[in-house]
């Protein structure tokens, strides 16, 4: 689904990623995991061009070059992004906010896609309410259902459970794993909540100071993994 071949990015003088080989396997749940400040949400801004790389490659999906295009031209490809702290319009509507990446479908469609309503039924009560004025697990809510309008089939998760009440955070990962196991998406999921991480995801991949020390089936993700590059 998603190749990624000796990226490194910096940040002023500030070397972030350094030299990551990634391999994102279709149809799973692949979970970037680590640290604070370890470089996750860098490295999910640079696969959505929201950053430049200095330098390596990205392949998606029948060979297209990420590397070439811009954020718009990668959601036109299929590629959704929930970033960290939701970025919702907090001024427009519930439905404003669905409608603003329609014009990104590859298919042309206006309409909000219904299936969003059956994930989230509480989107649809609210279509009139201003996005400010909804709760952090609601505002969640509202940022998946936004990424999944453009009909992504690689979607990314920046710490969707950050600041979630439990009851939301436990229905998120149960619809994480209705889009990959029933509509077949391929997720990319930055989580630090390990009980979580671990009933939602297929494959870890751990980071340390911008480098991958560690990747695997999750069930392979073990104690002392989580103790030399997890625990604080």
């Amino acid at each position: 689904m998603l190749s990624i071949q000796g990226l490194n990015q910096f940040y002023g003088q500030s070397h972030t990623l350094w030299d990551l080989d990634i391999e994102i396997p279709a149809g799973q749940c692949t979970c970037v995991m680590g640290r604070n400040g370890v470089g996750k949400t860098t490295l999910m801004q640079c696969i959505m061009g929201l950053l430049p790389l200095r330098s390596g490659g990205m392949i998606y999906r029948g060979g297209h070059d990420l590397a070439r295009l811009p954020a718009e031209g990668r959601a036109r490809l299929g590629l959704g992004y929930v970033p960290q702290g939701r970025q919702i319009f907090p001024l427009l509507t519930v439905e404003e906010n669905l409608r603003i990446g329609l014009p990104a479908r590859p298919d042309g469609a206006r309409q909000i896609p219904p299936f969003i309503f059956e994930l989230f039924p509480v989107l649809k009560e609210m279509l009139g309410r201003r996005g400010g004025d909804l709760s952090g697990g609601q505002q969640q809510q509202l940022a998946i259902g936004r990424a999944l309008g453009i009909d992504p089939k690689l979607l990314i998760l920046d710490e969707p459970t950050e600041g979630i009440q439990p009851n939301i955070v436990h229905e998120i990962g149960d619809i994480i794993r209705r889009l990959i196991d029933e509509l077949g998406l391929t997720v990319i999921l930055v989580e630090q909540k390990l009980p979580f991480a671990r009933r939602v995801a297929d494959r870890f991949l751990i980071l340390d100071r911008g480098r991958v020390k560690a990747s695997g089936p999750i069930d392979a993700l073990s104690e002392d993994l989580v103790r030399e590059y997890l625990t604080v």
